[in-house]
């Protein structure tokens, strides 16, 4: 007898979101299984920072219609500290300034207090946060700091779906690469999906963050719906040939 396919990890159905009076997403329909790593391509104002916002509970994301399950357990109602307690985590595309925390403190809430001093001096070696840990959160920091900064609170975290909005926007090259290794080192992407414990979704304009992280799928967010889906890196190059509105029915998404 044929063993029965495991439950995916985030299930989303004809997901629609409001933002004030405005419908952003209009039917969303997504799948993420344990262990894999999908990103979210689109034009800016096509829901994507809005679809991460509703996953880890946001105030100002009003569902609609649909749902968004996670682990079986339908989100709806659940405060933004109880979704993190499920496991998921988010690193944000502008993340906030926290006045009167230390970065320290801030990392050692994301660990629930578990992280020894010896866990704490890896973190530092690996995303070089030095002075940053004594200061406030994101307070003065630059875009390299920031994105630095949120990796290493995911990476205190360990969460078992780690969401990601543009991770490469307003950094530089240098940046990019450590904060791409420790994405790819959070997600496991050397391993095959069988052997991966977390998953991730990552929205992307450039693509440039895919020279680090190794993804499994790409989906194309455009009017707020799911056109597309394929490779990631041919999905790219498609659009960087043609722009997002060639992606819409395309025949790439026939490649899965």
């Amino acid at each position: 007898m044929a063993s029965e396919k495991p439950a995916p990890l985030l299930q989303i159905e004809d997901l629609h979101v409001s933002v004030g009076d405005r419908e952003i997403l209009r039917g969303v329909d997504l799948t993420i299984g344990e262990g894999e790593t999908h990103v979210l391509l689109g034009p800016n104002g096509g829901g994507k920072s809005t679809l991460l916002n509703t996953i880890v509970g946001m105030p100002g994301y009003r569902i609609t219609q649909g749902r968004v399950v996670f682990k079986g357990v339908d989100l709806a109602g659940l405060e933004i500290d109880e979704r993190a307690r499920l496991g998921i985590g988010i690193a944000f595309q502008r993340p906030p300034a926290v006045r009167g925390v230390k970065l320290r403190q801030m990392i050692d809430v994301a660990a629930n207090g578990t992280l020894d001093d010896e866990a704490m001096a890896a973190l530092d070696e690996d995303l070089s946060l030095g002075h940053m840990l004594e200061r406030d959160v994101n307070m003065g920091f630059s875009g390299g700091e920031a994105k630095r900064s949120e990796m290493a609170q995911l990476l205190a975290q360990m969460p078992d779906l780690a969401l990601f909005d543009e991770p490469e926007s307003g950094v530089d090259l240098d940046n990019i690469a450590v904060v791409g290794g420790a994405m790819n080192a959070l997600l496991k992407g050397e391993e095959r999906i069988a052997e991966r414990t977390r998953a991730g979704l990552i929205i992307t304009h450039t693509g440039h963050i895919l020279e680090y992280v190794n993804a499994d799928v790409a989906h194309v967010l455009y009017s707020g719906r799911l056109a597309c889906k394929g490779n990631p890196l041919d999905l790219i190059e498609e659009i960087s040939s043609h722009g997002y509105e060639a992606c819409v029915g395309c025949k790439l998404c026939q490649s899965l």
